[in-house]
């Protein structure tokens, strides 16, 4: 089967005649944009592409979305790249960009009903961006409804953006499929971002200590959770001392058995962890100033307990210069289990 032709569509209208004339007979799907776009978006391109198949049809939105920026922050200087933007999202493999104009998405100016993020929408990013989550649950619900996709891509970098969105369709039977995909780094580790080309090199250096803060957080998660696993499969007994004193393993059931029991260990302990990254990169010039930095349940974005269990996201906020940069990874807490 022959390609289908790729298109560019700045009104709904444009959309309607591609989507009418072009759409094949498979699922449809969407991924939205502001933009600038690097090879994170190429990836949710493809993903889309793969989910659909080669008779699905493929929209990438790109819109830089006036309801989402709050006052001082960086509407005016958002890099705007569209010719390059339709290039790549061609080569990902879509079928058409719905590029649409501020009046277009919003005639008549900004709405004056908007989709309210509730309590979860204050957290985090919410609270230091107060109504950014508003802004965006109303243009993703506009664009849903613009674009009539079965399935949508979003980045997990923005974590917090992908659950309001999972919620808000779940809460409010869109009926359409939201599907997360995983953060795409640079070679350094650094999570790939639009707002990466502000950073000079000696700021890029200090952001860095993002993405290492994660790493460690997630090693020593990793840590504990291997020891606490092996902690299960090792009864504190005599008998069972004396074995693997004879086979050399004393000091790792010892250690299991620490970490599974003492206090110091668990979510604290990956904070701690991450916390002591971020603190040496404040000391550097140019300083990293942490925003914020949160082990929380996706759920409702709130904290984790100490007996946590189930999917986890460890999420780090925070400025270097005048650009801010967040990320995130995921982290799997196992079912605790006591040692006998």
């Amino acid at each position: 089967m022959s390609r289908r032709p790729f298109e560019l569509a700045p009104t709904l209208d444009d959309l309607t005649y591609v989507r009418d004339h072009f759409s094949g007979s498979g699922a449809t799907a969407v991924v939205m944009t502001m933009g600038a776009l690097h090879e994170g978006h190429a990836t949710l391109i493809r993903a889309a592409r793969a989910h659909v198949g080669p008779q699905g049809f493929v929209t990438v939105t790109v819109f830089v979305n006036p309801l989402q920026f709050g006052k001082g922050e960086d509407l005016d200087r958002y890099p705007r790249t569209l010719d390059a933007d339709l290039a790549l999202a061609e080569q990902a493999g879509a079928d058409a960009v719905f590029a649409p104009s501020a009046d277009e998405v919003y005639p008549g100016g900004q709405p004056q009903v908007r989709i309210s993020a509730g309590p979860m929408g204050e957290r985090l990013e919410g609270a230091t961006r107060p109504g950014h989550f508003d802004g965006v649950l109303t243009v993703v619900a506009k664009l849903l409804h613009l674009t009539r996709p079965d399935v949508a891509f979003f980045g997990q970098k923005d974590a917090q953006q992908l659950a309001m969105i999972r919620r808000m369709v779940r809460d409010l039977n869109f009926g359409v499929e939201i599907v997360g995909v995983p953060t795409v780094r640079e070679a350094d580790g650094l999570a790939l971002s639009s707002r990466n080309r502000y950073l000079s090199p000696e700021e890029r250096r200090t952001a860095l200590a993002l993405s290492q803060a994660l790493f460690a957080g997630s090693d020593r998660h990793a840590a504990q959770e291997a020891l606490r696993a092996r902690a299960r499969e090792v009864p504190a007994t005599h008998a069972r001392a004396q074995a693997l004193s004879a086979i050399g393993e004393s000091r790792a059931a010892a250690d299991a058995h620490a970490v599974a029991q003492v206090p110091g260990g668990g979510p604290a302990a990956i904070r701690a962890a991450a916390r002591l990254l971020l603190d040496d990169a404040a000391r550097l010039r140019p300083a990293l100033v942490l925003d914020y930095l949160a082990l929380v349940d996706p759920a409702d974005f709130t904290e984790i307990p100490d007996d946590f269990t189930g999917e986890a996201v460890l999420a780090v906020a925070a400025k270097v210069g005048t650009t801010r940069l967040i990320d995130n990874i995921p982290l799997h807490f196992g079912t605790p289990g006591a040692a006998s």
